[in-house]
């Protein structure tokens, strides 16, 4: 049996692709989900930054006073949509509406069964040639 470098790549994506989902999906320990979601979300803040000053005048003092109202309403509606979903999914379990979980191990059973079944037929073909029946 010939394995040439295309095969060796796509059984080692397929493997690493496994794993990436059994960590994220937090199969293996739920701390991984969690981990994962937190390390999402530091990737997106990670950024650069860069500061200037203006002069203060009475235009930047109302801009001012308008955004930080406008960060204030925007605070109280996270609050709001907050208590509307904590409301909304009072007395549910988690599991029933995680639809993911549920697509995510779909896909890797699938990718396991395709695994076994290249191995199976490279298994079958090498036979047949090595002993020509």
């Amino acid at each position: 049996m010939q394995v040439n470098r295309y095969h060796s790549f796509l059984r080692i994506a397929m493997v690493v692709t496994a794993f990436v989902l059994l960590f994220d999906g937090g199969f293996l320990f739920p701390i991984t989900k969690q981990l994962s979601g937190v390390t999402k979300s530091y990737v997106a803040s990670v950024g650069t930054g860069m500061f200037a000053s203006v002069p203060e005048t009475e235009i930047n003092s109302l801009s001012a006073q308008i955004s930080e109202k406008q960060r204030e309403l925007e605070a109280r509606e996270a609050a709001l949509n907050e208590r509307e979903i904590a409301a909304r999914d009072y007395g549910t379990s988690d599991t029933a509406n995680n639809y993911s979980t549920y697509i995510i191990s779909v896909i890797l059973f699938i990718l396991t069964v395709l695994l076994i079944l290249n191995y199976a037929m490279d298994w079958v073909r090498v036979r047949q040639l090595r002993y020509g029946k």
